[in-house]
């Protein structure tokens, strides 16, 4: 049996993989958002039992002159398809066009269509044009750029943070061009709470604005990631203490037949304990 000791690396896939990747433009075509709109969120209901959200309404804080970046933790592979989930349908009354960087987006070039375009990180030079590109696509109050400032996929509860330079450069050249930029963190928890199959558990945090173009990207880097860093401690904390105070379902499913009859045989069992 193959060892999981490698799970992780600080290597990022493209540039383990050393290839070159085509770079395509992200669309947003009707067509494939129909089929995302279909697909994604089947398979999401499908592996899930519910998923929660707590502070979309900070959103509507947010300094709508200017695009929108939501930065969030990625710990593992549902990352992007929830985040086309929260976009799309969780915040669906924004009206956000979804931007998204995906490495070795040549496996999924379909995505290109739904708002997604390729990071490689072969080289520096490489990423510099995706994050230029990237840049570019902050030009409309209605973007949510969806972004892992991590770089890569760390285990859950990964600690210290470490951000990687390219939300602090996104930031800084959005604000000489466009005038500003709203960062929004995010913390998502995929895990297993009371049903027999893991649940999410999503918290949108408050907007900031930002429209001071003199930003040291080290010190930037470092606040923002600190700040964020807190942000998802909290959110831990509150989740370990069993406080869900302010989240609300998005979805529900109905309890499997088995579960059901538990839960029945539960209710007779209480029901007889107080007679």
């Amino acid at each position: 049996m193959n060892s999981p000791i490698h799970m992780y690396s600080e290597v990022p896939p493209t540039k383990q993989r050393n290839r070159e990747e085509k770079f395509r433009k992200a669309k947003n075509v009707p067509f494939w958002h129909m089929v995302a709109d279909i697909v994604f969120p089947m398979m999401i209901k499908n592996r899930f039992h519910a998923a929660m959200c707590k502070g979309k309404e900070n959103l509507d804080k947010r300094d709508k002159r200017f695009a929108t970046i939501f930065y969030v933790n990625h710990n593992n592979w549902w990352d992007g398809i929830w985040g086309y989930y929260i976009i799309y349908f969780i915040l669906k009354k924004q009206k956000l066009r979804l931007r998204f960087m995906i490495e070795e987006m040549n496996r999924f070039p379909l995505f290109q269509y739904v708002g997604c375009f390729p990071i490689n990180k072969k080289s520096p030079q490489s990423a510099i044009k995706s994050l230029n590109y990237a840049v570019t696509t902050l030009d409309k109050p209605d973007i949510g750029f969806w972004l892992f400032p991590q770089g890569i996929i760390r285990p859950p509860h990964y600690r210290p943070e470490i951000f990687q330079s390219g939300l602090a450069f996104m930031a800084e050249k959005a604000i000489e061009k466009y005038g500003g930029i709203n960062l929004v963190p995010v913390a998502n928890s995929f895990m297993f709470l009371r049903q027999d199959r893991p649940e999410i558990v999503c918290e949108i945090g408050e907007p900031k604005t930002y429209t001071v173009p003199d930003i040291d990207r080290k010190d930037f880097t470092h606040k923002i990631q600190k700040e964020f860093e807190n942000f998802l401690d909290n959110h831990d904390l509150q989740i370990s203490k069993g406080n869900f105070e302010g989240y609300h379902y998005e979805f529900k499913q109905k309890l499997h037949w088995w579960r059901a009859i538990e839960q029945k045989l539960k209710s007779i069992g209480i029901k007889e304990e107080n007679e």
